[in-house]
């Protein structure tokens, strides 16, 4: 009998091991899920962030919740822009976009007037010769005259006017598209003092007439085209778009991306 009670004993302690390196599995599985979960959801956020800004391309609003989701993971590099990569025959400009060899090698300065207040402007026509040779070409002709800066945004990372929409809401002109990508950098960000140029996402040729000024340093992740071309810079005055983008974002949109409260437009726009 003490036999058999002792191998009693020692079969259920056994039982008793087999049952907590069982638990300690189970403990130990769900562990790992749960990491993969984690590291993978924040991996989908960073993933689904850039795909609203590629497709949105700065003529549309991103929210401030789709920026913010993934704001640490905006560190990929730049894709390199390839316009040809789904077409048999790289896309060429149409006659009504000025030639990049009329701004080649030439650097165009002058003022963008807001709201009566000017900013010195410098466009790098070596680095950007085709959009410096668009801008200058509608800057003569006086078409920022009167168009407004319809988008703000103020997250930490992300501060950008946008302006140039022929409608005054973000929307292009289908006639006035042209490309390629120029001057993009290699790590997508944007210091402060950029002018870039708003295009539509994955398009090396979906530049138009809208133009982005940073007025503090700005991380925008790269799309399948590439990043967005900077054509130049702000000279003096930007602390007229620090003090835009101060007054705050219009109510009834996201806190840090929308409308501007104080409504801004382009007196002029004169380069030389």
């Amino acid at each position: 009998m003490a036999a058999s009670s002792r191998s009693a004993r020692e079969a259920k302690r056994r039982i008793q091991q087999m049952e907590a390196k069982r638990e300690l599995r189970r403990d130990q599985e769900k562990r790992r899920k749960r990491d993969n979960l984690v590291a993978a959801g924040a991996g989908t956020a960073a993933v689904v962030l850039a795909v609203v800004l590629q497709l949105t391309a700065f003529a549309g609003n991103p929210t401030e919740d789709e920026f913010a989701a993934a704001e640490a993971g905006l560190t990929d590099p730049s894709a390199s822009a390839d316009p040809s990569a789904s077409t048999s025959a790289p896309p060429t400009n149409g006659p009504n976009i000025p030639a990049a060899d009329t701004a080649a090698g030439k650097t165009f300065t002058g003022d963008l007037v807001l709201n009566g207040s000017p900013l010195g402007v410098e466009l790098d026509g070596t680095s950007a010769p085709q959009a410096a040779a668009v801008f200058k070409s509608l800057s003569d002709e006086g078409f920022y005259n009167g168009k407004t800066c319809h988008r703000l945004t103020t997250a930490d990372a992300f501060g950008v006017l946008q302006c140039g929409s022929p409608t005054g809401d973000g929307q292009g002109d289908p006639n006035y598209t042209w490309g390629p990508l120029e001057n993009t950098p290699a790590d997508n960000t944007y210091p402060a003092g950029t002018i870039a140029v708003a295009r539509t996402g994955n398009n090396a040729y979906g530049n138009g007439t809208q133009f982005f000024i940073v007025y503090k340093d700005t991380a925008i992740p790269a799309d399948s085209a590439g990043g967005y071309t900077v054509v130049g810079r702000v000279t003096s005055g930007l602390d007229v778009v620090s003090n835009i983008a101060a007054a705050g974002i219009t109510p009834g949109s996201s806190d840090t991306d929308g409308a501007p409260v104080e409504p801004v437009t382009i007196d002029s726009f004169s380069l030389k």
